[in-house]
């Protein structure tokens, strides 16, 4: 999404100018294992990371930062924080909300504007259709991720630019191929919507009516984390390919020693 403020980590002290970092370690899999602390993070965007925020991610001994922003996030944003010894792989994903004019409506547009485009649910489909799209079509970025994890890629952080969407999704994959129950993987997800995690749109508009309760309940749906745009990935998952195992061989080309390495790697 465009257009955020960032603010410090409340849930952090040291990761300052990051929002919505945190450590998947612990979640349960459906074999009674888990995964491994201090091996996977996620977050928001490090373009805004202050000195001691980033002495605190070198501090995690991170082999590799998936970017999952795109041209116009780092245009806006700015490249993240030059980590010493950490490799930065940039795999631009679309944000789900995303374009241009879309969001030149959101950032300008008058209340009646807002209500047709975003109104009596359209926001909320907007983001669950998205999210259908991402994992039907984003096949190839999401084997790479799990690949370069097998392989040499871990400590590994993800993130897009406010860490909901793009990241989430990346995780969410992530998290189905080491095996993480599906309510353990919504649970995670779920915490973006968080107080200290969350990232506000700024208006165009510092006037009050712009930020009425009205208004912001149109926009509530394109900067929550809700249950239903997750779940409508996992169906997708089954649509398309018949469940997990499926998605993982077919459409991300996992081979069977493939996901046992990412596993050696991410789960005790």
């Amino acid at each position: 999404m465009t257009q955020r403020i960032p603010q410090t980590s409340q849930s952090d002290p040291e990761l300052t100018g990051v929002r919505n970092f945190r450590d998947v370690g612990g979640l349960p899999t459906t074999d009674g294992r888990k995964v491994k602390s201090g091996r996977l993070f996620r977050s928001g965007h490090l373009a805004h990371a202050t000195e001691t925020g980033a002495e605190f991610l070198g501090s995690l001994g991170l082999h590799t930062v998936f970017d999952f922003r795109n041209g116009a996030d780092h245009a806006l944003e700015g490249p993240d924080v030059e980590l010493p010894g950490v490799r930065n792989v940039n795999i631009p994903l679309s944000d789900p909300a995303d374009g241009r004019e879309f969001w030149k409506m959101v950032r300008d547009g008058e209340l009646a504007q807002l209500h047709e485009v975003l109104g009596d649910g359209k926001a909320a489909e907007r983001m669950t259709r998205s999210y259908r799209g991402i994992i039907r079509t984003r096949t190839a970025e999401h084997s790479r991720v799990l690949h370069a994890l097998a392989e040499d890629s871990v400590p590994a952080l993800m993130h897009c630019a406010a860490g909901k969407d793009r990241a989430g999704l990346s995780i969410a994959v992530t998290l189905l191929a080491l095996g993480v129950e599906r309510e353990a993987i919504v649970t995670d997800y779920l915490e973006s919507n968080a107080p200290h995690n969350r990232y506000r749109v700024r208006r165009s508009s510092d006037a009050a009516e712009a930020r009425t309760p009205e208004v912001m309940e149109l926009l509530a749906p394109l900067f929550d984390a809700r249950a239903q745009y997750l779940t409508a990935a996992f169906e997708t998952i089954d649509e398309e390919w018949g469940g997990v195992e499926r998605y993982l061989a077919e459409g991300l080309g996992l081979a069977p020693e493939t996901l046992d390495r990412l596993r050696d790697r991410l789960l005790d």
